[in-house]
Parts: structure tokens; C-alpha cells; sequence
């Protein structure tokens, strides 16, 4: 195994993916955790060297990070998008994780935390990334933590195209205010974050220059859309994940309640000295571009959120 600059773990995910091209496009030798199941053809296509393993397989992480400068990992076992994962990535996964990163000694730890985590034991998913955050530290593994609130682009998975029929449903209060986030700009800062100029141990809020309600946002959608779009609100209580084991879904409606406390909201003065401008909401929605004939429709449609 050659040497590396990054290890990238999620790297097949939604946000993972997407880190890689960033670090990739900023010059980084970039080697990725793979597991057997893992799609590799993109990353294999882009250069990026794999590196067979797993969170819960202790075992194959020291061979993964050997000679590696820095991780960025946006692993998230809770979102079970692959069959088998569960909340155990999050809390033994990482703790696996953070145990080698120590052993080897990388310059930079970055993860992909959750926006008030500190604030959520009641919110196992949202606890695991509180949990992790004082691993890091406990172990002297030089980190920063990146903390962003609810990623906008898979707002609405629950409900299928919502532009499209021009009916949204959102799960839960729709007047409560809360921090969003695009995936693209989340990667960016992700990959910037390697090489930012930031004291160890820093936890970082990344959302954009306002909170919105769920009211606010589907007008703002219906406004580049040209369309008003009709807004239906879902008790929480009421939903029904196919699949999902009762302590997921205890999980996921721990999260709508802190949700509706209002407090899921970003403080982004550091994230703009870090980064740069913090996006603006409308000019984020511009960019995503909904349009209930393009592509960014298929994967949107406001109903609910995954974070």
C-alpha cells in the first residue's frame, strides 16, 4: 500500500463521495476504507486508492491509515443506507477509528459531526457524535469537528417528489425554525478543513446565514420553481418506516422532538472566518436548481430530513 495524504471514510456515501472529489481537485492523494460491499467503480475511475476494511474490524485500520497525513471521516452507520449497517458504526465504529488514528499518529483528524450534539443524550445518533468529539480529545488525536445541521438535498425522502405533485408533507412543526445544509458545501469545507487554519479540538457549526422553518423554505422552493407549492404537516407520531427496528425509530422521533424545541440552530460566526461566506438560503436553493422536470426533482421533494 502506497502512501497517502487523506483517508476517507463514507467514502461511497452521498457526502463521502463527494469529499473525495474536493480533496482530489485540491491536489490530495486520497486512499479510501472500502468494505466488500462497498460500489468502488467511481472511485477506482478517479484514482483513489482502496483500502479494504471496517469500523467494527479494529484489525484492518492500522493497515488502512499507514502512512496516511490526515482522515476525514462522514461515516454514519444510523442512516442504514447500506444493509447491516446500524448505530454501532457510530459509537464502537468510531471509537475503532479514533483508537488507530492515535496509534499512528495523523496530523489531522476531521469529522463529520452533528449541529448541538452536546445538547441531545436523549438522541442516540446525535449523542454517538458527542461521544466521538471527546474521544478525539481524550486520545490527544488532533481533530476538528465539523457540525452541520440538516442536509437540504435529501429533505424530503420520505414523501418521494414533492415538487413535482406540488404537495409537500414535513414531518413535524413547520414554523419552528432549524439549520440547513447542501451536501456540495458541507464537502468543500470537509475537504478544506485538512488543511485549515484551526486549533486542535475545534468544534465548528456549519449551516447557512439563517435558520428557516419548513413554511419559509417551501416558499422560498415554490419562488424558484415559479409555483406555490401546497405544505402539509405530519405528525411524528404518525410515521411508519418500513423495516425500521424500534430502537431506530425511538431514535429518529428523539430527534423530531429536539427538533422542535427550536434550538437546532447554527452559530456561524466561525464557520464564515474559516470557510469563507456563509451560504445564503435563497442563493443555495437557486443552485440545487428544483425543478420538477430536471434531475435535482428526483432526489428532492420536502417531507422530512436525515442527519
Amino acid at each position: 500500500m502506497s502512501d497517502a495524504d487523506v483517508l476517507v471514510i463514507g467514502g461511497t456515501g452521498m457526502l463521502g463521495s463527494q469529499v473525495v472529489h474536493r480533496l482530489i481537485a485540491r491536489g490530495k492523494r486520497v486512499r479510501a476504507l472500502v468494505r466488500p460491499t462497498s460500489q468502488t467503480e467511481k472511485l477506482v475511475a478517479a484514482g483513489v486508492e482502496l483500502a479494504p476494511g471496517d469500523l467494527l474490524a479494529p484489525e484492518t485500520l492500522l493497515r488502512a491509515l499507514y502512512g496516511v497525513d490526515a482522515v476525514v471521516t462522514s461515516a454514519a452507520g444510523y442512516t442504514r443506507h447500506t444493509e447491516g449497517d446500524t448505530i454501532e458504526t457510530d459509537r464502537t465504529g468510531n471509537l475503532n477509528l479514533i483508537d488507530a488514528a492515535a496509534k499512528v499518529g495523523v496530523r489531522r483528524f476531521v469529522l463529520t459531526s452533528i449541529l448541538n450534539c452536546h445538547e441531545t443524550p436523549d438522541v442516540p445518533h446525535f449523542w454517538a457524535k458527542k461521544q466521538a468529539e471527546d474521544a478525539l480529545a481524550e486520545r490527544g488525536v488532533p481533530f476538528v469537528a465539523l457540525r452541520p445541521g440538516a442536509f437540504v438535498d435529501v429533505f424530503g425522502m420520505w414523501g418521494g417528489d414533492g415538487f413535482a405533485g406540488g404537495r409537500v408533507a414535513w414531518t413535524g412543526d413547520t414554523t419552528v425554525r432549524q439549520t440547513f445544509v447542501y451536501t456540495p458545501d458541507l464537502a468543500e469545507n470537509l475537504a478544506a478543513a485538512v488543511d485549515a487554519d484551526v486549533n486542535a479540538g475545534e468544534r465548528i457549526d456549519i449551516g447557512w446565514d439563517r435558520p428557516l422553518s419548513a413554511k419559509e423554505l417551501t416558499a422560498i422552493a415554490g419562488e424558484v420553481l415559479g409555483h406555490d407549492l401546497e405544505l402539509t404537516e405530519i405528525d411524528p407520531a404518525q410515521m411508519r418506516v418500513p423495516g425500521m427496528s424500534d430502537e431506530a425509530m425511538k431514535d429518529l422521533m428523539a430527534m423530531f422532538e429536539y427538533f422542535r424545541t427550536g434550538r437546532y440552530v447554527a452559530d456561524t460566526r466561525r464557520q464564515a472566518e474559516v470557510f469563507g461566506p456563509v451560504p445564503v438560503a435563497e442563493e443555495t436553493i437557486k443552485r440545487i436548481r428544483p425543478c420538477s422536470n430536471g434531475p435535482a426533482s428526483k432526489k428532492m421533494g420536502f417531507s422530512s430530513v436525515i442527519v
